[in-house]
This record gives structure tokens, sequence and C-alpha cells, in this order.
């Protein structure tokens, strides 16, 4: 099973360099020098996250276990320090100036929520023979989660990062069910989401509104909020089977899709590259959630096993939503490709999550 570890490494590093070399071919033909040293800024995002990376694949996972409830407290204040210090960019405070980086909480914690319910839901009994959650009422099984969940959940929308917040909420409802809640406790939660969904149209921003709207029917505002979306499938459709090729794709090329190095980088892989680069692409995604779905599988603690299918889950949504929305069938929401998208703190979140999988394949036993 070491093995699994080094191809964990290699395939995260795989995709850094993808993504350094489409960020490359999007932005090195951009006057303004800001962009023109964008891809140098990630691959100094790389490096530090590949420093990280050793770090967290080398500290035992289960010392977590006793940090769960420090780091729930720590992104809880970040989260407070938004409001107060928060860097405003593109009329959303969601970043932390830390020097000359600007840091996106959203993104630790939705880790440290995979972290925190894996202590949660793996308490096991008071002889340690069976996990006590199968013996939970509606209150710890359901209602407790759902209230340390509720502040940090209100804190994002309100930044407001709609993308994030529902993101952090399907993994909370991924981990009731690999943490063995009951499965009539988990269904009522879901029914009851979805009988109030409508009354959230409400409480959306207007450019939310928009954005669900265009989902529906992108050129109903093709030069406004479909623009993005619309330019996207074109860049998608352009490329063939084989792709544009490297610095080629016309819609990136031409800065006709926005964002094309951060949310819509796969739109603009795709257009390079074609449906066989894709293909390669999403098979390297696949294989690294592979490899922690064995881990997984091989770990007979408890924490350890629920903490890497979380890892896994969460992974795997992120490539599922920002594919999703790229490919138009999912609203935009501004959830990253994980390792290929411009911007440290997702690389950064990425990268520690990666790197607790490693150290749970090397320090795999009973808790």
């Amino acid at each position: 099973m070491r093995d699994v570890g080094v191809r964990i490494t290699v395939i995260a590093l795989i995709l850094c360099v993808l993504g350094i070399i489409s960020i490359y071919s999007n932005t090195h033909q951009k006057e303004d020098r800001y962009w023109q040293l964008t891809y140098q800024r990630q691959i100094l995002w790389v490096i530090m996250g590949l420093f990280i990376f050793s770090i967290t694949s080398h500290f035992n996972y289960r010392n977590l276990w006793d940090f769960s409830y420090f780091l729930y407290a720590f992104v809880l204040l970040l989260l407070f320090l938004v409001f107060v210090l928060g860097v405003v960019r593109l009329g959303a405070q969601r970043w932390l100036k830390i020097a000359w980086f600007n840091f996106q909480p959203s993104e630790l914690v939705k880790l440290v929520f995979v972290i925190f319910y894996a202590r949660y839901f793996s308490a096991k009994s008071v002889h340690d023979v069976s996990l006590r959650v199968g013996k939970f009422g509606a209150f710890r099984a359901m209602l407790l989660p759902l209230l340390f969940l509720s502040v940090p959940l209100y804190l994002i929308v309100e930044q407001p990062d709609l993308g994030s917040a529902v993101m952090i909420m399907m993994i909370f409802v991924i981990m009731l069910f690999l943490g063995h809640v009951k499965l009539r406790y988990l269904l009522i939660f879901i029914g009851l989401i979805l009988a109030f969904l409508p009354l959230g149209w409400h409480f959306l921003r207007d450019y939310q509104k928009d954005r669900l709207i265009v989902f529906l029917n992108p050129n109903i505002d093709p030069l406004g909020a479909g623009y993005t979306i619309i330019q996207s499938k074109i860049a998608i459709g352009s490329g063939g089977f084989f792709g544009q090729g490297w610095l080629s794709g016309t819609q990136s090329q031409l800065y006709f899709l926005p964002e094309s190095h951060t949310d819509f980088i796969f739109a603009t892989f795709i257009e390079e590259w074609g449906l066989a680069g894709g293909f390669v692409l999403l098979g390297l995604y696949y294989l690294l959630v592979r490899q922690g779905i064995l881990i997984a599988a091989k770990t007979y603690d408890h924490f350890g096993r629920l903490l890497a299918l979380g890892i896994c889950a969460m992974l795997s949504l992120q490539v599922f939503i920002n594919v999703a929305m790229n490919l138009g069938l999912a609203p935009v929401v501004g959830i990253p490709l994980p390792l290929m998208s411009y911007g440290g703190s997702s690389l950064f979140s990425t990268l520690l999550a990666l790197g607790i999988l490693v150290n749970i394949n090397r320090s795999r036993a009973v808790f």
C-alpha cells in the first residue's frame, strides 16, 4: 500500500503542471504585467503547496482527532475576521490579506468540516467495541451536528459565497451518510431541505437569481449573465476530439471567455486538448480519488476511514460541480477545479487534504 502514497503524489503533481501550462496559455498574451506574472505566481503556490503536502503527509493524522474542535474554532475565527478585515473583490468580501497573499478561509472550512465530522461520527462506545452513532437519537445524530454547521455556513453565505456554502452543505450530508446516521433521519433531513428550497429564492441576491435563470436558459441574457456559460460551451465545442493545440484556443487567446484561468479553466483546457485531453484529465481525477478509496478500504481505524472517504467525497464534489458548471449542466457557483484553477487557497487546501490521505496510508491501524 505504500505505493498508493507515491501514486497520489505523482498524480497531484501532474495535475498541478497541467494547471500551470493552462494558466500560462490563458494569460501570457495579456499586456498587463499582472497577467504575465500569473503563471509564475501559480508556480510559487504549487511549490509552497507541495511543502505543505510534505509536512502533512508526515504528520500523524490521529492528532487531528485531538485538534478537531480547535480547528473548528480556528476557521470560525477566520470567517469572523473576514467581515472585519476582509478584502473586497468583485463585490464579495471573502479573502483575508496575509502579507502579499489573499487567503480564502472558506476553502479551508471544507476540509476542517470533513475532519470535524469524521471525529464526531467515529466516537466509540464505552466498551470501545462499536460506534455510538447507531444509537444516536435525532438530536445527537442530526440537530447537534447541524448546529455546529449553521454559524460557519451563515457567515459564508453572507460573504457572499453561495457556491462554497452549497458545497459545505453537500459535504455535511455525505458525512452523515458515511457516518452511518440512521437512514430515516437522513431522508427526513433531505426532504426538509427540498421542501424549503423554493423559499430560498427570496433570500438570494439579484446576481445569484440571474445565475439560476441563465442556467435554465443562457440565451435569455446572452451579453450579460448568460455570456460566460455561452462562451464556455463554445470553447468546449470548438475543441473537437484532439483540440486546437496549446496556445491556440480561440476563446481563451482572444479573451472571449472570462475567468478562463480560474473557474473556467476546464473549458479552456478542453478547447486546447480536445475530448481526448478531457478524458485524460478526468481519468487522473478518477485515479486520485480511487487511491483515497483504496486507503479507506485498508484502514481499520474508524476515524481514519471516515476521514479518507470524506476527503475523497470533497474532491469528487469539487470536480463534478466545476465540470458540470463549465458544461452548463449546473449553475455558475464559483467552485475551482482542484489543483488546476489559479489561486493559492484552493491549491493549499487540496494538497493539505491529499497529505492527510498519504499519512493515513502510512499510519493506518486501529485507533
